[in-house]
């Protein structure tokens, strides 16, 4: 029984034993391992190291220079005129017997455009010449008897009542003759009357008639429309200063014309509420007679401020605009107020200081308070 015991006893014993050297054998081997590892983990890091600190990243700037101001386009639309457009027509009463040109025919100064019918007239001027030289024949007679009457008078055989008489048809004779003269001159000029001529040089507009009607004296015959240099009309409002547009620009037909102002009217359009400012344009355009043209002009506006590009702006709290800047290596934020804008920049003043550099190109890549390397447009 006894020898039963101790058989157990050392049984259990052994079986203690063997556990507690499979632990520690076990926590030996897992030390091992972290061991291992760990000097694994610390071989690799000291490997990866990095031997530099990571460059700064680049960004394109450009300095902001102060400005006075800014110019902006405006445009003003306009119409084409000539410089003269006149309608023609006859001073006299007649018949109107030819109309030599047709809508749209060029013609030069001088040139006859019509006529009306002068046969009555020319009548008449060969009726007073026949009568003028009846009466110079007869101041040829008077003027013999008044050489004689004025030999008898000398000798004692006529009285000087007789001399005066001899005398005073001669007189009237003469004056017949000059009344003549002047009946003549005006047949005459009514005859010229009786042609419309050009005025200047141009093209025939409107032709109210064929030939052939009576017409009454200031009947409108035809419209003539000078081809010179021509004018444009345009409507300005009243706050501009007029001294802006003694040279300005014309676009009509896609075209770009140099302009000057001729004169500026003194009343104002009761509809359009503007000033009429006629401008004369510096060559000969290719255009129609009332086609649209369109006045551009700088309008400068004095404000201190500078440029900046559009994609350099970003959109603030509160729909504040700002730009990022560079100080000296560290990316600041700046609030600024947007002027005037462009298709590409913007007119701005702002926090910045003058002479600043700001981030013009891809400023969504950085955030206030980063180091940047600042590269300018020159490189």
């Amino acid at each position: 029984m006894a020898k039963d015991v101790r058989l157990t006893f050392t049984w259990r014993a052994v079986r203690a034993v063997a556990a507690l050297t499979l632990t520690l054998t076990f926590v030996a081997g897992a030390g091992f391992a972290v061991l291992v590892a760990s000097e694994t983990l610390a071989t690799r890091a000291e490997a990866n190291a990095p031997d530099r600190v990571a460059e700064k990243m680049p960004v394109q700037v450009t300095e902001l220079s102060p400005s006075r101001g800014y110019t902006v386009p405006r445009q003003f639309v306009g119409q084409v005129e000539a410089t003269a457009n006149v309608s023609l027509s006859f001073e006299l009463a007649g018949q109107l017997t030819e109309v030599l040109v047709d809508e749209g025919e060029p013609v030069v100064k001088g040139q006859t455009l019509a006529r009306l019918d002068t046969s009555l007239l020319e009548a008449e001027e060969q009726r007073l010449i026949a009568a003028r030289q009846a009466t110079a024949a007869q101041l040829v007679l008077a003027e013999s008897r008044l050489v004689r009457a004025s030999a008898l008078r000398q000798d004692g055989f006529a009285s000087e009542e007789a001399l005066d008489q001899t005398r005073a048809a001669r007189d009237e004779l003469i004056s017949r003759i000059e009344e003549t003269d002047a009946a003549i001159r005006s047949v005459a000029i009514n005859i010229e009357k009786s042609e419309i001529r050009a005025p200047f040089n141009g093209r025939v507009g409107v032709r109210n008639v064929d030939g052939g009607e009576t017409l009454g004296a200031g009947t409108p015959v035809m419209t003539l429309i000078e081809t010179a240099l021509p004018h444009v009309r345009v409507g300005l409002p009243l706050a501009l200063d007029i001294r802006e547009f003694e040279r300005a620009q014309m676009r009509i037909g896609g075209r770009i014309y140099g302009a000057a102002l001729s004169h500026v009217r003194p009343d104002i359009d009761p509809v359009t509420r503007t000033r009429t400012a006629v401008f004369s344009l510096d060559a000969q355009i290719d255009a129609a007679f009332g086609q649209t043209a369109t006045l551009l002009v700088d309008t400068t506006v004095t404000a201190d401020g500078t440029w900046v590009p559009l994609d350099a702006l970003q959109e603030g709290v509160g729909g504040v605009w700002t730009i990022l800047v560079v100080d000296g290596e560290v990316v600041r934020p700046a609030s600024v107020e947007i002027l005037y804008a462009e298709a590409t920049r913007a007119y701005v003043r702002g926090t910045f200081e003058p002479g600043a550099y700001v981030i013009d190109r891809g400023a969504h890549r950085v955030v206030p308070g980063q180091l940047v390397r600042a590269i300018t447009g020159e490189g």
